[in-house]
């Protein structure tokens, strides 16, 4: 779901900001080493935070989405068994009683 993707990013972007901010702001007062530190940890957040928001999630129904090619459309419309073989959208099966 979008809105869990979105609560996500914003938590680890959030968390890599409060490195940062705690890493110059006091922490560098102790130990110079573990500012340095947290800022090499934070530095690595931000692809992970982009990788888990960009994912699709199991709910996420992306397979479903046309394509805009009528033929690949209709084929795996066919495959998915959504549309028997052959049978054209928009057209009838031929059981009419048509004289």
């Amino acid at each position: 779901m979008y809105a869990r993707r979105r609560r996500v990013y914003f938590l680890m972007m959030g968390g890599c900001l409060l490195l940062f901010v705690s890493a110059w702001s006091f922490v560098r007062l102790w130990s110079v080493q573990a500012a340095v530190a947290l800022c090499v940890v934070a530095m690595v957040i931000p692809p992970f935070a982009a990788i888990t928001a960009n994912r699709r999630g199991p709910e996420d129904r992306w397979w479903d989405d046309p394509s805009g090619d009528p033929k690949s459309d209709e084929w795996w419309d066919e495959l998915d068994g959504k549309r028997p073989p052959g049978d054209q959208p928009g057209s009838h099966s031929g059981n009419d009683a048509d004289p």
